[in-house]
């Protein structure tokens, strides 16, 4: 590539780069990452703030213009080649005579960029790395970068960081009514608009479907090279429609009119691996079968099923499920869902054995109080789990079945709790 247009474009970037500004800080250790030598992955979907936690890295390593490169290779100047890699660093060296940090963004769209990553960390280079496509980090960084990096898997604004982006601090101990009337208020905005830093700001769920576009197109579409577009289409919207639901090969069959099953399971791969849609098995002891069981779907952001999938108002209870589920990803727990004659929204495990059961209902009433019951005594029962929890959309009180005490919070509580 020309090396004065090169140029131009590292100077371009640097400059949208360096005047970022109204950032919030992350629910992340960032001082694990910045004082480790290793290489840091940032991965997560479009949109969810990756560039941003670089800009928020560099700005607590107190890093100057001469400390640091930054490049976004989702840019259609450049080519797709892991030589543009090695001219970016160079140009960086003669035009300060120093070794930089190095904040690379969207590198998956570089072939062989481990290669490069690699070299150097061998130097002693601190790197940084984004991506938005799980697949290929995961099989890049399991050969040429083993043992060498530190993850993390950055979600959508949590309820906490939300908050926080609307500069609204609640104290959990010394609730009011006027402040649990606020924090409902709040909840219900976190729960219409999800967790999409620029959703959030400009109060519009139309944005969630350019993401959705962007992601069906540019990460799943042209990154496998597929000729059926409606056919993968008519998955996600359905995904999107049916959050909390368990869905089988079936039903995927007949709504995306694809007959092989291999590509059905080859289009919900490439869902997981772009962060859009999330699989939850069921859990068994044998993981045998809990590949063979059927599994549950999750989006990951509720704004996608809002906008993509149904109408906000009729399903809050599925928005407040998939609510959990992120939250419980958040936490990095190990989650399943449990089903027996009746069904426990997820159940935790630690180690070999299951420590939590968490059942969520938007409220509590008569016409579902023993349905939601059954389902959370049934697998406190099946493998004697010593904690227990229903989460609702604002009812608290402890309950006791069987001799079992189980705990009722609202979400919004139990997302804003230690």
């Amino acid at each position: 590539m020309n090396k004065e247009r090169l140029k131009e474009i590292i100077l371009d970037q640097k400059e949208v780069f360096s005047v970022k500004s109204g950032l919030i800080e992350r629910d992340i250790p960032l001082e694990t990452y910045i004082k480790t030598s290793q290489i840091v992955v940032i991965t997560g979907v479009r949109r969810c703030g990756k560039s941003s936690l670089l800009f928020l890295i560099k700005q607590r390593m107190q890093l100057s213009d001469s400390d640091y490169c930054y490049f976004n290779f989702d840019d259609e100047r450049i080519p797709a080649d892991v030589s543009v890699l090695d001219e970016i660093y160079k140009l960086h060296l003669e035009e300060y005579g120093k070794e930089p940090v190095l904040f690379l963004d969207e590198i998956q769209n570089v072939k062989n960029w481990e290669k490069f990553v690699n070299r150097m960390y061998e130097q002693d280079i601190k790197v940084y790395v984004t991506g938005s496509n799980a697949n290929l980090l995961s099989s890049e960084i399991s050969t040429s970068l083993t043992g060498r990096n530190k993850i993390i898997e950055l979600f959508p604004f949590s309820f906490k960081e939300f908050l926080r982006l609307n500069s609204k601090d609640y104290e959990l101990q010394r609730m009011t009514t006027k402040t649990k009337a606020l924090i409902i208020k709040d909840f219900n905005s976190y729960l219409k608009f999800g967790g999409f830093p620029l959703v959030i700001k400009e109060q519009d769920l139309e944005l969630i479907n350019s993401y959705f576009q962007d992601i069906l197109y540019r990460d799943i579409i042209a990154r496998y090279h597929l000729s059926q577009v409606d056919e993968i289409k008519q998955i996600g919207l359905f995904f999107a429609a049916n959050i909390g639901k368990i869905f089988s090969y079936t039903t995927l069959q007949k709504i995306s009119g694809v007959k092989s099953l291999s590509s059905i399971k080859d289009y919900l791969f490439y869902y997981t691996q772009s962060y859009l849609f999330f699989y939850l098995k069921k859990f068994d002891f044998s993981v045998k079968k809990q590949i063979m069981s059927s599994k549950k779907v999750y989006s990951i952001d509720a704004g996608f099923a809002n906008r993509i999938g149904f109408s906000f108002s009729k399903n809050k209870g599925r928005i407040l499920e998939n609510m959990v589920y992120l939250e419980l990803l958040r936490r990095g727990k190990d989650v399943y869902y449990f089903a027996g004659k009746n069904e426990c929204d997820f159940i935790l495990k630690e180690g070999l054995k299951i420590v939590e059961a968490i059942q969520v209902s938007y409220r509590i009433d008569r016409d579902n109080e023993q349905w939601e019951y059954a389902g959370l005594i049934e697998a406190i029962q099946a493998y004697q789990i010593p904690e227990s929890l229903i989460l609702t959309y604002d009812f608290e009180d402890t309950i006791e079945i069987n001799s079992t005490k189980i705990k009722i919070l609202p979400v919004w509580k139990w997302l804003l709790s230690p």
